[in-house]
């Protein structure tokens, strides 16, 4: 019965992922008006993008092949976003919330079935950052923006530092619904912090070239 609980708790996670990312991925096509079939094709890469390239890497079939709420949570947020659009629209933020929002369940939900392949810790980590972080990079080369991930804001570290946060809970022996909100919640907490007080790494500068 605790399995399965907690196998609904994470497609929950999972759903709530989908539709958070979807509105992301639908809120910034409207910017670049898009119809309604575009906006919800890049809804939808944005939602299945980064669990797509994790079940590849696993070499297990894509979730989305096997179940179609994916699709149809896309196309609730598509409609979602249509009646709501006015509200959506005039807050500035709304992009920013759903993607980090996204961005925290995906994380765990991509660490959650890792662990379940029997996976190291880093190696969960990784494919909860790329689960997390992959449909926003293909949403935004879709949508010619350059990708969050490589901006100078703390995107993907923000994943890493969930997926830390995650096995530093499970050390403990938390319960694990509680350990993937807390993990889920760093995620976005971190997003938060950093864009509110705009930390980020230190800039690359270009290399000096030296005349003979």
């Amino acid at each position: 019965m605790e399995n399965i609980s907690q196998a609904d708790f994470t497609i929950l996670l999972d759903l709530f992922g989908t539709f958070a990312f979807a509105v992301s991925g639908i809120r910034l096509a409207a910017g670049k008006q898009m119809d309604w079939f575009g906006a919800y094709i890049i809804g939808l890469v944005t939602a299945i993008g980064g669990g797509t390239l994790r079940d590849l890497l696993l070499n297990v079939t894509p979730f989305w092949i096997l179940d179609a709420k994916y699709f149809l949570t896309t196309g609730v947020a598509l409609i979602a976003t249509l009646l709501f659009k006015d509200k959506l629209f005039k807050l500035g933020s709304a992009l920013f919330m759903f993607d980090a929002i996204g961005l925290g369940l995906f994380t765990i939900v991509g660490i959650t079935k890792s662990i379940d392949a029997g996976l190291s810790i880093w190696v969960c980590i990784v494919m909860g950052t790329i689960t997390g972080a992959v449909g926003g990079i293909i949403r935004d080369v879709l949508l010619n923006e350059v990708p969050l991930l490589f901006r100078k804001d703390i995107y993907a570290l923000s994943c890493i530092a969930g997926g830390g946060v995650y096995f530093i809970c499970d050390y403990f022996n938390l319960l694990t619904g509680l350990t993937e909100v807390i993990a889920a919640l760093t995620v976005i907490i971190v997003r938060l912090i950093v864009v509110k007080f705009h930390i980020h790494l230190p800039r690359l500068q270009p290399l000096n070239n030296k005349k003979e």
